[in-house]
């Protein structure tokens, strides 16, 4: 397994929703054999700029443990979630 690091910006929403969502995610990681080393929320954060008319984001960042195809799923999911603004997913070196 490899090392890897996700943030992701989620839409202003009130906080049982927002957990709700970070909680998926972790979810999804360990469904697909990753180990959630580390979930830090950031909180609300002003956008460098508007993303669909939205000035601030709910940022978090996870570390994890995962194999590619658990990288490409995280991925595929991200992008079809309408809670998520942005994501990036890096390989942590070595």
């Amino acid at each position: 397994m490899k090392s890897y690091e996700i943030m992701y910006i989620v839409k202003p929403m009130e906080d049982d929703a927002f957990e709700t969502i970070v909680g998926k995610f972790n979810t999804l990681i360990t469904n697909n054999g990753g180990i959630v080393e580390k979930t830090n929320r950031w909180g609300k954060k002003r956008l460098a700029y508007e993303i669909q008319n939205l000035k601030e984001g709910l940022y978090v960042l996870v570390t994890f443990l995962a194999e590619s195809k658990c990288v490409h799923e995280l991925d595929r999911v991200m992008k079809i979630t309408d809670e998520i603004l942005r994501h990036m997913i890096i390989r942590k070196g070595e």
